[in-house]
C-alpha cells in the first residue's frame, strides 16, 4: 500500500496556519509530509515552523528564503565575517538555534518520490535539461521559461516553466505566488500566498487532492524585506 503524502505549499513562517492546514487536511501519524521549500522568513513564527516540522519527522527541499538564511548559518560556522541580511531573514537568523539550522541546512535543493513517481522542487525546472545537470539557483529561483529556452525568475515575461514541461513524472514545486494555485497535466504549483493574507495549500499523494485553509492575518507584502 502506498504511503499517504501531503505535499505543502510554502509556509513562510506561518506555524499556525500550518496547523490549521494539517487538521484541515486529515494529515495522522503514519503520513508523510513535504515541504516544496521557504519553511521561514517574512512570517510571524519560523522557529515555531521549523520545531513543528522536525517534530513531525517531515521532508523538505531548499527554498531561495531558506537559502538566504543559510547562507549567513554557513558563514557564521566558518567563522568569517556574516552576510547583512534583509530585516526577514535577520529575524530567522536571531531566532533559530544549531539543532534546527542542521535540520534546514539537511534539506536537497530536489526530492525524489519515487513511491508516487513524483519530484519535489521549490521554484522550477527547465524541461529538456535532466535533473542532475539542472542549476541549483533556477531550481530554487525560476518562475518563467523565456524564448530562448532559458530560465527567468520573473513572472511577467516569459511562460510559466509548469506549462511546458511534459512529465510524465509528476512535479510539485511553489514559490510563485503571484500566479497562485497551478494546475498543468503533470506540475502543481502550491504557493497561494498565506504569509501574503492569502491561502495555504496542500496536495494529497497519490490522489491529488487538494486542501488549503486561509492566512490568519498579512503578515507581509510581495517584494518587501
Amino acid at each position: 500500500m502506498t504511503t499517504r503524502t501531503l505535499i505543502v505549499g510554502d509556509v513562510h513562517g506561518c506555524r499556525e496556519e500550518l496547523e490549521d492546514l494539517l487538521r484541515e487536511s486529515g494529515w495522522e501519524e503514519g503520513d508523510q509530509l513535504v515541504f516544496v521549500g521557504d519553511l521561514v522568513a517574512k512570517g510571524p513564527d519560523s522557529r515555531g515552523v521549523v520545531r513543528l516540522s522536525r517534530k513531525l519527522e517531515a521532508r523538505a527541499v531548499r527554498g531561495n528564503h531558506d537559502q538566504h538564511c543559510l547562507r549567513w548559518w554557513d558563514a557564521k560556522q566558518l567563522g568569517g565575517p556574516l552576510p547583512e541580511l534583509r530585516d526577514a531573514h535577520q529575524v530567522v537568523a536571531d531566532q533559530l538555534e544549531e539543532e534546527d539550522w542542521i535540520w534546514l541546512a539537511a534539506h536537497p535543493v530536489w526530492l525524489e518520490l519515487p513511491e508516487h513517481d513524483a519530484l519535489v522542487v521549490h521554484a522550477g525546472l527547465l524541461p529538456d535539461l535532466p535533473l542532475e545537470d539542472q542549476d541549483p539557483d533556477d531550481l530554487m529561483n525560476m518562475r518563467s521559461i523565456l524564448d530562448d529556452g532559458t530560465a527567468s525568475s520573473d513572472y511577467d515575461e516569459g511562460e510559466p516553466w509548469a506549462s511546458l514541461w511534459p512529465g510524465p513524472r509528476l512535479v510539485l514545486f511553489g514559490h510563485d505566488a503571484i500566479r497562485g494555485l497551478q494546475r498543468y497535466p503533470h506540475a502543481f504549483g502550491l504557493d497561494t500566498g498565506c504569509v501574503y493574507g492569502g491561502w495555504l495549500t496542500g496536495l494529497w499523494l497519490p490522489g491529488r487532492d487538494l486542501v488549503s485553509v486561509p492566512a490568519r492575518a498579512t503578515w507581509a507584502q510581495p517584494g518587501e524585506s
